[in-house]
C-alpha cells in the first residue's frame, strides 16, 4: 500500500516536473522566434533604406532631367531621317572623395582597390594629402556606384554628370558640330540650333540617312587610300525639295573627343571650302544660253581654233583630236573649253554672272550650319567671262553645286538645300520658276550621253539600271597665285536621268593615278589595272560609280517614291 502510494506522488512529481520543463522550453522556443524577427526587422528595415536610396538616386536623375538639365545642361536630341541617335544627352555620375570627411584612410584606399583594382592609387593618395575635394572616377556604372554606396562612407560624394553623347562618332562631324564646357554650340547644327536644342524637348530630325552615309564615307575612305588624296567630300540631295540624304567632308573626327577645328585638314569641303571646279560648270553655260533662246542643242558652232589668247594668257583645248565643228550639244558631251567660251559669249557677261547668281551657283547662301563660304564678289569681265565658261577663274562650293544641278535638272525650280526635316513638303506650284520648263530635259539628255556616249567622258559611270547623267570637272589647283599640276577632280550626277530625283556630287582633292587599281568596264568586256590619266573621268566618275552601285538598291527602295 505504501508502495503504491509512493510510487503515485513519485508519478505526480515527475510529471509536475516533465510539465515545467515543457514550460521552459516553450519561453526559450518564444524568445528565439522573437530575437529572429527582430534580426530579420532589422535587415528587411536596412534593405528598405538601400532601396530608398537606390530609388532616390533615379529620382533624383529623372528631376534633374526634368528641371536642373532643363534649366542648365539639357539639349535636346539629334536624330536621322530614320530616328536614329546622332546627338543626346544622357545623365552620368562621377565619384569624388572629400578628404575632410575620411575616418579611415587604409580602410577607405583597400575598400576602393576591391571595386576599382586597376587604378592608381599612388595618385589617389597625393590627391588626399592635397586635402581638396577631387574626382576619383568619372561616368561610374551602376554596378560599382551600388557597390561604393554600399560602403557608408561619407567621404565618397557621388556627384551628376551631364554629357553630350554622339553615337556615331565621325559619321555627321561636320554636320553635327561641337558644344564646349559651358553647354554652348561651337560649330555645325550645335551652334546654329543652339538656342532651340536648349528650349525643346522634343528631338531635332535631320532629313540625312546614317545608312547612306556610311556606305558613302566608306567608299570615300577607301578611295582616298587608292588615289592618295588629301581629302574628298560627297553630297547627295534630293532635287526637288532639297533635303540632304547623304553629306560627307573628309577628313572628319570623333565628335566625342573634343577636338579645334581651325586646322585646315578638318574644314568643312561641302559648304565651306571653294573651289575651282572645271567643266561641271559647263551645264550651266549651256543652261544660260538655253534659257535666253540663244542656242539650240544643234546649234552649230564652226572653225572653232584649238586655243585663244586672254589677257596676254592662253585658253586651250583639253583635247586637242576635238573636230573644228561641233554643235552646242557636242560641245556639252565632248567637253570643249573654246565652244563653251563662244556659247558664253552668246549670254554676255553681266547675263551669264546674274544666271548662276540665280541658280545659285554664286553668291549668298543660307544653310542650316554656319559654316558655309563667303562670297566674295567679282566683276565679269571678258576673260573672267571665258574662262568661267568652263570652270576656272571662278569658285563656288559643293552645296552650291548641288543646288545648280538641281535647279537645271528639276525643271527649273528653285530649291534651297536643307538638313532639318520638314513635315510639310514643298510643292512645285510653290516654287519659283527659274528657268523654261524645256531647259532641264534638254540639258539631262544631254549629260545622259556624256555617260553613255563613247565620245564622253563619264563612262565608268554608266551604272546599270539607274540612269545615270552628269559632267566631269578636272580642275588645276591654284596655288600662290598661280595653277599647279595638283588637282581638282569632281564628278556632279543627276539620277535617273528619265525621271531625276537626286543630284549626286562626289569632289577628290589632290588625287594621283593608281597604278594597282582594277578597272571593270560595266557594258563591256574586259578590265585593266592602273590609271591612265589622272583626270575626274578616271578617278571621281569611277568612285561616283562605285557609290550609287551600292547605294541604289537602298535609295529605289526608299526614296524614289519622295517629292
Amino acid at each position: 500500500m505504501n508502495s503504491s502510494k509512493s510510487r503515485i506522488i513519485l508519478e505526480e512529481q515527475k510529471n509536475n516536473f516533465s510539465y515545467k520543463k515543457d514550460k521552459s522550453n516553450l519561453n526559450i522556443t518564444f524568445n528565439r522566434i522573437a530575437f529572429i524577427f527582430f534580426i530579420f526587422f532589422i535587415i528587411s528595415f536596412i534593405y528598405s533604406i538601400h532601396l530608398i536610396h537606390l530609388g532616390s538616386r533615379k529620382t533624383t536623375i529623372q528631376k534633374t532631367e526634368t528641371d536642373t538639365i532643363n534649366k542648365k545642361f539639357y539639349r535636346a536630341d539629334i536624330i536621322d531621317r530614320n530616328n536614329k541617335y546622332l546627338s543626346k544627352t544622357i545623365s552620368s555620375i562621377d565619384i569624388g572623395i572629400s578628404p575632410k570627411n575620411i575616418i579611415d584612410e587604409k580602410k577607405l584606399i583597400l575598400n576602393l582597390k576591391y571595386i576599382f583594382p586597376n587604378k592608381d592609387y599612388s595618385e589617389v593618395k597625393k590627391n588626399i594629402e592635397k586635402g581638396k575635394f577631387f574626382y576619383f572616377e568619372k561616368k561610374v556604372s551602376d554596378e560599382n556606384y551600388e557597390k561604393l554606396m554600399k560602403l557608408g562612407d561619407k567621404a565618397i560624394e557621388p556627384r551628376e554628370n551631364i554629357i553630350r553623347l554622339y553615337p556615331q562618332k565621325n559619321l555627321f562631324s561636320h554636320i553635327i558640330g561641337q558644344i564646349d564646357n559651358d553647354n554652348n554650340g561651337i560649330s555645325g547644327l550645335e551652334k546654329s540650333l543652339d538656342e532651340k536644342l536648349k528650349k525643346n524637348v522634343e528631338p531635332v530630325k535631320l532629313t540625312v540617312d546614317s545608312n547612306i552615309q556610311y556606305l558613302i564615307r566608306k567608299e570615300l575612305i577607301d578611295f582616298n587610300k587608292i588615289f592618295q588624296t588629301k581629302g574628298s567630300a560627297s553630297i547627295l540631295m534630293n532635287i526637288h525639295n532639297g533635303q540632304i540624304i547623304s553629306f560627307v567632308s573628309l577628313p572628319d573626327f570623333d565628335l566625342n573627343e573634343r577636338k579645334k577645328i581651325e586646322d585646315k585638314q578638318f574644314i568643312n569641303r561641302v559648304s565651306k571650302g571653294t573651289y575651282e571646279l572645271g567643266s561641271v560648270f559647263k551645264p550651266f553655260t549651256f543652261a544660260a544660253a538655253l534659257n535666253m533662246k540663244l542656242i539650240e542643242p544643234s546649234t552649230e558652232f564652226l572653225d572653232l581654233p584649238k586655243s585663244i589668247n586672254c589677257a596676254g594668257f592662253p585658253i586651250r583645248e583639253y583635247d586637242e583630236k576635238l573636230p573644228k565643228n561641233l554643235t552646242a550639244e557636242q560641245i556639252l558631251v565632248r567637253s570643249g573649253n573654246i565652244g563653251s567660251v563662244r556659247i558664253a559669249q552668246k549670254v554676255g557677261e553681266e547675263k551669264f554672272k546674274s544666271f548662276l547668281e540665280k541658280i545659285g551657283v554664286i553668291g549668298e547662301i543660307n544653310f542650316d550650319i554656319d559654316e558655309i563660304a563667303v562670297y566674295d564678289d567679282f566683276s565679269m569681265g571678258k576673260c573672267k567671262l571665258a574662262t568661267a565658261s568652263f570652270g576656272h577663274g571662278i569658285a563656288t562650293t559643293l552645296l552650291q553645286l548641288a543646288k545648280g544641278y538641281a535647279v537645271i535638272s528639276n525643271g527649273g525650280y528653285s530649291v534651297n538645300p536643307k538638313l532639318i526635316l520638314s513635315e510639310s513638303n514643298e510643292k512645285k506650284g510653290q516654287k519659283e520658276l527659274l528657268l523654261n520648263k524645256d531647259v532641264s530635259e534638254k540639258i539631262v539628255n544631254i549629260l545622259r550621253k556624256v555617260v553613255t556616249n563613247e565620245e564622253g567622258t563619264a563612262g565608268l559611270a554608266n551604272v546599270n539600271g539607274y540612269e545615270i547623267a552628269g559632267k566631269t570637272g578636272t580642275a588645276e589647283q591654284a596655288i600662290d597665285g598661280q595653277y599647279s599640276k595638283t588637282k581638282i577632280n569632281t564628278f556632279a550626277s543627276v539620277f535617273p536621268s528619265s525621271n531625276p530625283k537626286f543630284v549626286f556630287i562626289v569632289m577628290l582633292d589632290s588625287p594621283r593615278g593608281s597604278k594597282t587599281y582594277v578597272y571593270n568596264y560595266r557594258n563591256k568586256d574586259g578590265s585593266f589595272i592602273g590609271t591612265p590619266f589622272n583626270t575626274a573621268g578616271w578617278t571621281s566618275v569611277e568612285v561616283a560609280g562605285q557609290i550609287i552601285e551600292k547605294i541604289g538598291p537602298i535609295l529605289a527602295t526608299k526614296y524614289l517614291q519622295v517629292y
